[in-house]
């Protein structure tokens, strides 16, 4: 960013911090009003007080200084006065704290549920582009940060009116002290622009580097057993240091602004009350003015001072709240989609036809993983796909599951393209079992049925398909067990099973295996399949397969290299013509894959 545009930034903080806060107003109406009411009140009955103490000044205690008595009545009146005043204002403030709050907490959960559905709308192509850190972060840290200055707003907004009598008040009770103690609105004015021109790069820095902490954070638990494993735990630990040292120090410098910007905002109308008071010094003595008028312009130069440091509350919140919009606005703004049309799919029992024609797919900053691919699955079928790595058969299960299109060429089921598919049409026929099962902190059955509607009957057929009813009925609770956070009250084969069960009680037409059974045991994994066989039917299958005895039972095997289906056939026929696929199988099965390789 240039100079120029980072001043013409600055300049804008107020601009655009106004109009977020008339955002948030147009969003809550009621809860502004409630609040604004409430402070209106204070501000109003705050400015009686000022009529009540220079009234109480003339008429209680300068006759008793001047008689050395005073009458009970006025004494009860005054206090009188004074009490009903200070509980009609507790009033004022309950309504001002309680509405104000209320707006802001309400304001902060709808942007964070925006910005959650837009996270769900966007593609997955978009989200292999964003940090989750950074994601996490946009959320919490930048929502709060946008309404920021939302709790000050209803106390501001209603000083403003309270400053505003205040000040006419001073003027109408004598001008020349009025006129005096009105000299501090364009230092404070000064101040505030001051402050922000500083502070706002400040805060800019403060948001992306909490970011960057929630990033480290995010990877740092997600790789938790690496870092243990290979014993980096100091050298993770630093990376966090540092990142929080930076913000720490960014921190400390956005309080050192404060600290300076603070003290100023309640120096100024404390200047001005002392020059209130030498002026009225001088006015009473020349008997221009009476002492009552004297304490009712320096008690409301007071309170003209407790608006100019509300409205200074907001003011210093807007650079914050700027920032946090702009980062939220990224993802809000956010037009990446995946095109969808209105089309259906048959409800069948029979298994779905697979097809993909022409298929061309790189990731971003990297070369083509996929190459003119073809692949026809009959319905009913069971495909087994082999390749070496980084051939393509993850992303290829990706495409067919349509997490991301491809950059050409067309996936069909049943011969509608998945593009032309209505919304949610896919997920009712086809499920993917992917390679890390990933579990939720929550019971069995929750993370079988994933919410919906599914009797415990299906759930329990579903588990033993995926051979995982016997550990099931062995935990605690059964269904109900609680799992706990990424399943890791199992083990990696269990969390496999509850994943494949979690695709299967579904009954899908077409079901996709990632590699999803290499954590169990052949023998398990054997009696998987077969009982997936017996009760899926005539449902189509593909599967990523790297065992001999996974292969075994497909009724073909596409064999992967380089992007692209080289070789099709049984596995005994690829194993007899196609020496690279024979090595490549052999080598899974080796106790020792390099030393078989070598061979």
């Amino acid at each position: 960013m240039t100079t120029d545009t980072l001043g013409g930034a600055r300049e804008a903080t107020l601009r655009q911090g106004l109009r977020i806060i008339g955002h948030g107003i147009v969003r809550q109406p009621w809860m502004f009003t409630i609040a604004t009411t409430g402070a209106l009140i204070f501000g109003a009955l705050t400015v009686a007080d000022a009529w009540v103490l220079g009234w109480a000044t003339d008429h209680a205690l300068v006759p008793a200084f001047r008689d050395g008595t005073i009458r009970p009545s006025i004494l009860i009146l005054v206090v009188a006065l004074f009490v009903g005043l200070a509980l009609l204002r507790a009033l004022g403030i309950i309504g001002r704290r309680m509405g104000g709050g209320i707006m802001a907490f309400r304001l902060q959960s709808a942007y964070r549920r925006e910005v959650t559905r837009q996270y769900l709308r966007l593609p997955m192509a978009w989200h292999h582009q964003h940090p989750t850190g950074q994601l996490l972060s946009n959320a919490n840290a930048d929502v709060e940060a946008v309404w920021a200055p939302i709790m000050p707003l209803p106390m501001a907004v209603g000083t403003i009116a309270m400053m505003v009598v205040a000040v006419v008040q001073m003027l109408l009770t004598d001008l020349v002290m009025g006129g005096v103690g009105l000299l501090v609105f364009p230092l404070v004015v000064l101040a505030n622009v001051v402050y922000q021109r500083v502070s706002s790069p400040v805060f800019t820095r403060i948001q992306a580097v909490r970011a960057e902490l929630s990033e480290v954070a995010h990877e740092s638990f997600d790789g938790a057993m690496v870092i243990k494993t290979l014993g980096r735990e100091s050298e993770e630990t630093q990376r966090f240091h540092d990142k929080a040292a930076k913000l720490r120090d960014l921190g400390i410098k956005a309080g050192r602004l404060r600290a300076l910007f603070d003290p100023v905002q309640e120096a100024l109308p404390n200047l001005a009350v002392l020059a209130v008071l030498a002026v009225g010094v001088w006015r009473i003595r020349s008997g221009q003015a009476a002492t009552g008028d004297l304490v009712t312009v320096a008690y409301l130069l007071t309170i003209v001072g407790f608006p100019i440091r509300s409205i200074g509350w907001v003011v210093g919140e807007l650079p914050r709240s700027v920032v946090g919009e702009a980062r939220v606005r990224t993802v809000l703004d956010e037009t990446s989609t995946m095109a969808v049309g209105d089309h259906d799919l048959p409800v069948t029992d029979d298994g779905a036809h697979l097809r993909a024609q022409g298929i061309w797919f790189a990731y971003p900053h990297g070369g083509s993983v996929l190459r003119a691919l073809d692949l026809d699955v009959s319905p009913g079928r069971t495909v087994a796909l082999v390749g070496s790595t980084a051939s393509g058969k993850s992303t290829l299960t990706t495409l067919l599951m349509r997490l991301v299109d491809p950059d050409a060429g067309a996936i069909t089921i049943d011969g509608v393209d998945v593009r032309e598919l209505a919304p949610g049409v896919l997920a009712k026929h086809a499920a993917l079992v992917p390679q890390t099962a990933f579990l939720f902190d929550d019971t069995v059955r929750g993370n079988v049925t994933l919410g919906e509607d599914i009797g415990d009957a299906e759930v329990w057929r579903a588990l033993r398909t995926a051979q995982a009813d016997e550990f099931v009925s062995a935990l605690p609770g059964g269904l109900d067990a609680q799992l706990g956070e990424r399943g890791t009250t199992l083990s990696g084969g269990q969390r496999q099973r509850l994943s494949l069960a979690r695709a299967l009680v579904r009954r899908p037409r077409l079901l996709i295996m990632d590699d999803s059974t290499s954590a169990v045991d052949p023998d398990v994994e054997a009696r998987i399949l077969a009982a997936m066989r017996a009760a899926s039917g005539s449902g189509t299958v593909v599967v990523v397969a790297y065992r001999k005895a996974t292969i075994g039972l497909a009724d073909e095997v596409l064999y992967l290299d380089d992007g692209q289906i080289t070789d099709r056939g049984t596995h005994e026929d690829l194993l007899a013509r196609n020496p690279d696929y024979a090595r490549l199988v052999n080598a899974y099965e080796s106790a020792d894959p390099v030393e078989e390789a070598a061979r």
